[in-house]
């Protein structure tokens, strides 16, 4: 039965046993300052700063989590980054997978390698380079501080990611499916929204997951195009620490909070991401 259950034979064993150990060890690495940030959520506030910590509370308290929702704006951010997510993800995706449709299944394998090398190239381009330049036009059309900006900011942005992960996805499936769907008579679109779709579905929302965390964890954009109106949870997280106070407590919920949506998200998901990610490794 040990057999069985871990390897072949001894050595086989051992190094299964090492490398549950050496993941064990990772795990609890990058769990760690979750769990201390998580129980820090539940410490009254000036526990949270004390010059001599504890793991656990030493006294349980809601203290934090009341004075987030009573004094701040936390509510109002946490919508301007669920909408912007949402949004710049859906148009990613919509738009994104046509084009890529089309790249996969273009004529030209010349021309479609130039798009994939200059999408690879648009991906490689740091952030922090053109968020200056995207800064000054948004101030220049005078729609700063908006959340239908920073929701097409974001879809631009994230596109090129899209476009790299769905084409891999469409070209891993086989243009029979294509062909035998024109003879069938169906046209381009409704060959893709009938056939092809419900085939990549799977890949479509792995990419879905990462693209909407790009956006949801997003920092820097949101800094530089909001200041009240549109502000997400990432920069009011970063307001909690000033040159005048060291508001930790309410910075450990709020913390808290926002993590939570990615961790449901990724428990739902976990099989569409996994097996997304697998189908574009294969191609049929």
């Amino acid at each position: 039965m040990f057999h069985e259950k871990f390897g072949r034979n001894v050595r086989d064993n051992v190094w299964i046993i090492a490398m549950y150990f050496i993941a064990a060890i990772f795990l609890l690495a990058f769990v760690f300052p979750y769990l201390y940030m998580l129980f820090s959520s539940f410490k009254p506030s000036k526990d949270v700063i004390s010059v001599d910590p504890t793991f656990f509370p030493k006294t349980w308290s809601m203290e934090n989590y009341a004075k987030l929702f009573s004094t701040s704006g936390i509510p109002l951010n946490f919508t301007n980054s669920l909408i912007a997510a949402l949004a710049s993800t859906l148009i990613c995706l919509v738009l994104g997978s046509l084009a890529s449709y089309a790249i996969s299944r273009t004529e030209a394998a010349k021309f479609s390698n130039l798009l994939l090398i200059l999408v690879l190239s648009l991906k490689m381009i740091p952030t922090a380079s053109i968020v200056t330049p995207i800064y000054s036009i948004v101030q220049s059309l005078g729609v700063y501080d908006m959340l239908p900006t920073l929701c097409i900011v974001y879809s631009g942005v994230n596109m090129p990611f899209v476009l790299w992960m769905m084409i891999s996805f469409f070209k891993a499936v086989p243009q029979d499916l294509d062909e035998a769907a024109a003879v069938d008579g169906a046209g381009p679109f409704r060959s893709f929204f009938t056939i092809i779709l419900p085939v990549v579905t799977p890949s479509l929302i792995s990419t879905g997951i990462f693209t909407f965390l790009l956006s949801w964890n997003d920092f820097l954009i949101a800094l530089l195009l909001t200041s009240s109106d549109a502000k997400t949870v990432p920069v009011a997280l970063s307001e909690f620490l000033t040159s005048y106070s060291l508001d930790l407590g309410p910075m450990t919920a709020a913390a808290v909070c926002f993590s939570l949506p990615v961790i449901v998200i990724s428990f739902i998901l976990q099989r569409y991401l996994v097996s997304g990610m697998l189908a574009g490794a294969v191609k049929g």
